[in-house]
């Protein structure tokens, strides 16, 4: 496989994990075309990435920090939903938040993360506990379930209720999402692509958006049908079979950039 290949297969998992770090498809995809940039121009840098993916998530990791420490000193120009995710980021030790997100949704080893950030595996370590502690401090919200999978609807129940959110509805068809948000908008939507109807799970989560902004998480077997860069992308996308730490992390990540609603 040439080397042009090789990254391009890579690709949208890169672009995924810029897009949960940085809570936007615009803000992530341009750290990950800077990087892509900064390869270009560097010739040892695009050598390396033959390597797979470690290097090339340590060569955006390099941009993306070099990046950050710009944004934290100087917010003017930004757009005001990007001065939010900064000053969000800043508050709640983004190191910690991507030591999290390197270890379940891109599922590298503690020391692959450790490299990928250049740090001590032991630091690492620490960070995705600190980070776990921080999710374990989010708000609760409503959660409503789109899966035609019982046993997976029932798994997400019960990992959505030990974070100590609630279940608003569970839904296997668009018809039945459309009927538990008529009673009640939930705060989080976690969701499959294909329903049990033949029904799409992306039709049934615009029809929530139609009423409320609220944070999605698409939990499919195939991510590669939602991450082509032909139409707007989700930012929370997990893949199946999925780790439960996984969804935890994708949930902190929706919850902290989205605007659930507190129970109560």
């Amino acid at each position: 496989m040439s080397l042009g290949d090789q990254v391009a297969a890579n690709l949208p998992y890169l672009r995924r994990y810029a897009r949960a770090l940085t809570g936007s498809q615009h803000t992530g995809d341009a750290f990950v075309r800077a990087t892509l940039e900064a390869a270009l121009a560097d010739e040892q840098l695009k050598s390396s990435l033959a390597g797979g993916r470690v290097p090339l998530y340590k060569a955006f990791n390099k941009v993306w920090s070099s990046a950050y420490l710009e944004v934290a000193s100087d917010d003017e120009g930004e757009p005001n939903h990007e001065h939010a995710a900064q000053d969000r980021l800043r508050a709640i030790t983004p190191l910690n938040r991507q030591a999290l997100l390197l270890t379940t949704l891109e599922d590298f080893s503690i020391p692959e993360a450790a490299e990928v950030m250049d740090m001590d595996p032991a630091d690492v370590e620490a960070m995705v506990q600190e980070a776990v502690d921080e999710i374990d401090r989010e708000s609760a919200t409503s959660v409503l379930i789109i899966e035609d999978e019982p046993l997976i609807s029932m798994q997400l129940e019960d990992l959505v209720r030990s974070l100590g959110h609630e279940i608003c509805g569970t839904a296997a068809t668009r018809t039945q999402a459309q009927q538990v948000v008529a009673e009640r908008t939930p705060g989080l939507v976690l969701a499959d692509i294909q329903l049990a109807d033949g029904s799409s799970g992306l039709d049934a989560v615009d029809d929530i958006l139609a009423i409320d902004s609220v944070p999605v998480i698409f939990i499919t077997a195939y991510p590669e049908r939602l991450l082509t860069g032909d139409r707007p992308e989700p930012t929370y996308l997990v893949t199946k079979p999925f780790q439960e730490s996984t969804v935890r992390a994708a949930i902190s990540q929706a919850l902290f950039f989205g605007s659930s609603r507190p129970l109560g």
